[in-house]
């Protein structure tokens, strides 16, 4: 929800006027929702961001103004031939998880969901649950097209232009590095790199480095599927892939080794999202 300058009853006010109502039973005619929700704003005092979102596309007005009544630098001018009413609604609320997660990261300039949630103060679960529903965080969407000046219309449904002032900053991070040597993972370091062509979200990477190949891990996904995971096997990890059988249990494959056990008989240190090897 979001509570802009003089709190809802300001925001629904100038919600009013841009679509040029004057009543909250036109507004919600306006927005295609029940009356009684514009009731449950006022009471709770705060409006969805979703709605914002839809009034600014549906009629062209300046999103900060919408949410503090103050003109800035954050710019909105309706692109031609965007749909509108029905038609943009529907869109922008099937636009939700993933991709809109991924368009706000890009916003950012950030690489791992945990930049995203310290900058917002949210939990990582909050995240989980947009990608698991795919769910549009219109509140998030706002906030980031007025912190950033990024495309509100690109933001909401990924068409349009997306530039703004995120869009030449670097998004080089140091990724924490560990050796593998027989088995046991040492520090060593971090590595200086630019993750952004990973075409999803990492939460919180390793790059592990042994005398076969290197691999980016994100040490904070644990339910166990088909792919290739950082194993721990009596205390020694290692590399491998897996494929899962009835019964909760595993075929698990290294270096031409193959042999199954139950899921919980090994330790999941996290999966492997990207694998680089050796030419030499």
């Amino acid at each position: 929800m979001i509570v802009g300058k003089g709190g809802s009853a300001q925001i629904l006010e100038r919600l009013m006027s841009s679509y040029g109502v004057s009543t909250q039973k036109d507004l919600a005619a306006a927005l295609e929702i029940p009356a009684n929700n514009i009731s449950g704003w006022t009471q709770r005092d705060s409006v969805p961001g979703n709605s914002i979102i839809k009034c600014a596309l549906d009629t062209g007005a300046n999103l900060q103004w919408l949410v503090t009544g103050e003109l800035a630098k954050a710019k909105f001018e309706n692109e031609p031939h965007a749909p509108n009413g029905e038609a943009l609604y529907s869109e922008i609320t099937s636009n939700g998880g993933k991709p809109v997660l991924r368009r706000i990261m890009d916003a950012y300039g950030f690489t791992l969901q945990k930049q995203l949630c310290e900058l917002l103060g949210i939990s990582s679960g909050t995240v989980s649950t947009w990608v698991r529903r795919n769910y549009f965080p219109g509140d998030v969407v706002v906030t980031c097209a007025i912190d950033t000046g990024v495309s509100l219309l690109w933001l909401a449904t990924g068409k349009g232009s997306h530039e703004g002032k995120s869009a030449k900053q670097s998004t080089a991070m140091a990724v924490p590095r560990k050796s593998l040597i027989t088995g046991v993972l040492h520090d060593a370091g971090s590595w200086a790199v630019d993750l952004s062509f990973i075409p999803y979200a990492l939460n919180e990477p390793v790059f592990i480095s042994s005398n076969t190949g290197a691999w980016i891990v994100d040490t904070t996904i644990f339910e166990i599927s088909n792919g290739r995971w950082l194993l721990g096997i009596d205390n020694k990890y290692d590399i491998y892939d897996i494929t899962l059988l009835p019964g909760r249990r595993i075929s698990v494959m290294s270096k031409g080794t193959n042999f199954t056990c139950g899921a919980d008989e090994v330790k999941i240190a996290g999966k492997v999202v990207l694998t680089m090897t050796n030419n030499l």
